[in-house]
């Protein structure tokens, strides 16, 4: 049974009391924290200086008046002088004899927590049997007697030391203990190599740090340890060092994916000659992650200084011009130069609809838009443009292997990274090759997307700067510096993540991964639409009723709330920058709270009044298409 704490103090200081020497402890600050019996009956001291928290000067004071030190001019003085010598916190022993005729040792030794421990032993009879032998021993001179009282004197005081000796060599022992388990474990290698590079001292902690390295690596050469591709890193920095020079710096390990932080610093010996090296190796992984998306987000802001938003205006026409051209596609038994015409507006309108999405893509604050995806569908749509994408000599393969069909994602931005990939991949591989897309489902429920390819692997500039705005490896080609940048947006807006590297037998590989979301459907009903523009109302209210849903309109806010009432009202669709009084915000802060609103607008993603709208609401960027907004619908259900 474990004793509890009380118990076991009781049980401490009922074992102190049974000692036959006086025993005091006092803490750093010098207040009694213990004393025992044999303490209180030695000095004749009353309970009230027994306490704990008593002072050393309250119990010297004491004993100095009582007589212990014999005749004392000045108290105080004296007092101040013992604790002068206390406050030195030096081990001492000493024998004084008292006033009253008995000699006691002093023997103290100061505690490593802080503080002090003083043993008081009544050697008296000690003394007394040295006077009995000097008074017998007449035949012996009276040198020989004051060399043998000298020298028992002397092996007290010796004993003492050795005492003094073992418990400091104790607290040494104790101490190199809690430093080694510091060492081991701090998150960190630490360690020490000799002049020639071979390491003498390991915290053991280097295999947390590079995986791949082993736990016994005192003896061994850094480049055996850490292989010859970190080797190339660190020698020429070691190199410096051992001139006398510090030196820190960062690499990745490729095995790993790890950033390390290396830091060296020379141990000098006599005259100043360098005989080793101190190192403190350190992951730095989430470190160099945040900091990259730091300088990441600062370069995209610069980006988005340099592009201009979409007008308002311009967002309006197109959505006007694609919805009038779905108008006349619906008509039959057009003439076919008028359908040849119909199909070139199509085509321009969606061209014009691209280069906005690829101007607001610039945006630091670049808005997701998942919607319920049809994956079969989708990789067959997406199959055949990779493959119109690659030159003659490269072949693609697409493999999917999902169990569900629907799953929601950004569909416009899963498309528009993964070709950018597969582009990359091609241009990489110069033109021959083979180039693959695998789909699937990991076991932590991901949505995996895997571009291969058997060129030649990312360059070790490429691997640092890749997903960088504007960085290109092309040279003098055209390129916009934004494949790997594309990706990673997708990535991270989906919540997902992106790696990049080398293959081990040559080529790259690129994987994203986005949460595994399964997709639902959305239920038709009554939608009140919201827009100042007529032909922008009207060309959303097809859209609408395309859709299966009814559809009652209003101009203005101040309609708005006279129709907020109306039965049967499933859903609110309105237009953010309102002309006249309140905007798309108003119209949602009056909508019944179990009506979903959808707020469409031709605002760039960093207006404030868009960014405040994104808060609370589904936004959808204009200009858009029926399949954008039923696409957009289908959320409204989840």
């Amino acid at each position: 049974m474990r004793t509890r704490s009380p118990q076991l103090v009781g049980m401490i200081r009922s074992g102190l009391n049974l000692i036959s020497q006086a025993i005091s402890i006092h803490d750093q600050d010098l207040k009694l924290v213990h004393a025992n019996r044999r303490f209180q009956i030695m000095f004749g001291l009353p309970d009230a200086l027994m306490e704990p928290g008593t002072g050393f000067e309250e119990t010297l004071t004491y004993v100095a008046e009582r007589g212990e030190y014999g005749p004392v001019d000045d108290i105080p003085a004296f007092v101040a002088d013992k604790m002068a010598l206390a406050r030195q916190f030096e081990p001492h022993y000493f024998e004084r004899t008292r006033a009253n005729g008995t000699s006691i040792s002093v023997d103290g030794s100061p505690l490593e927590e802080g503080g002090w421990i003083t043993v008081y032993t009544d050697i008296t009879a000690i003394k007394r049997q040295d006077e009995r032998v000097r008074s017998r021993a007449e035949s012996l001179s009276e040198e020989l007697i004051e060399r043998s009282a000298a020298l028992a004197e002397t092996n007290r005081a010796l004993t003492a030391t050795v005492r003094a000796l073992e418990a400091a060599k104790e607290d040494l022992r104790a101490s190199r203990e809690r430093l080694d388990l510091i060492n081991r474990m701090t998150p960190a290698h630490i360690a020490h190599v000799d002049e020639t590079g071979h390491y003498t001292h390991s915290n053991g902690r280097l295999h947390s740090i590079l995986p791949e390295t082993g736990h016994n690596i005192i003896g061994q050469h850094m480049r055996d340890v850490l292989g010859d591709h970190i080797w190339m890193h660190v020698d020429p920095r070691l190199a410096d060092v051992m001139t006398g020079t510090s030196d820190v710096s960062e690499f990745r390990d490729d095995q790993s994916g790890r950033f390390i932080r290396l830091a060296m610093t020379p141990d000098f010996g006599p005259e100043n000659t360098v005989r080793g090296a101190y190192i403190l190796s350190t992951d730095v992984t989430d470190e160099v992650t945040a900091r990259n998306a730091l300088t990441f987000a600062r370069r995209r802001e610069l980006a988005t200084q340099l592009t201009s938003a979409m007008a308002h205006d311009f967002s309006n026409l197109l959505t006007i011009i694609m919805g009038e051209q779905s108008r006349l596609d619906a008509v039959g038994g057009l003439d076919p130069n008028v359908r040849e015409i119909s199909d070139t507006i199509r085509t321009a309108a969606r061209r014009g609809a691209d280069l906005v999405g690829r101007l607001n893509s610039v945006s630091p604050r670049q808005s997701l838009d998942p919607t319920a995806v049809n994956l079969p569908a989708f990789l067959k749509a997406f199959e055949p443009l990779a493959r119109a994408a690659l030159s003659d000599g490269l072949t693609f393969s697409l493999t999917s292997d999902l169990p569900d069909d629907s799953l929601i994602f950004d569909a416009g931005f899963a498309q528009d990274a993964l070709l950018n990939l597969i582009i990359n991949a091609g241009e990489a591989c110069g033109g021959r090759g083979a180039i693959a897309l695998t789909v699937r489902k990991t076991p932590d429920r991901q949505l995996q997307f895997r571009v291969t390819d058997d060129g030649p692997g990312f360059a070790p500039t490429a691997l640092d700067e890749a997903v960088n705005p504007f960085y290109s490896t092309k040279g003098g080609k055209v390129g916009r510096g934004l494949g790997l940048t594309s990706a990673y947006d997708f990535a991270k807006s989906s919540g997902g993540i992106l790696h990049f590297g080398n293959r081990p037998h040559g080529g790259a590989e690129v994987e994203l991964r986005i949460p595994y979301l399964l997709s639902a459907t959305h239920e038709t009903g009554l939608v009140l639409l919201v827009d100042d523009e007529d032909h922008v109302r009207r060309t959303v209210r097809n859209h609408l009723r395309a859709c299966g849903h009814d559809v009652i309109e209003a101009a203005s806010v101040e309609e708005a709330s006279h129709l907020m009432g109306v039965s049967g009202l499933t859903l609110i669709v309105t237009d953010l920058d309102i002309g006249g009084q309140g905007t798309g915000l108003d119209v949602a802060a009056g909508a019944p709270p179990d009506v979903p609103v959808v707020i469409i607008t031709g605002l760039p993603p960093d207006d404030p009044l868009r960014i405040k709208a994104r808060t609370a609401h589904l936004v959808m960027q204009k200009p858009f298409g029926f399949d954008d907004l039923k696409r957009q619908l289908d959320k409204i259900s989840r």
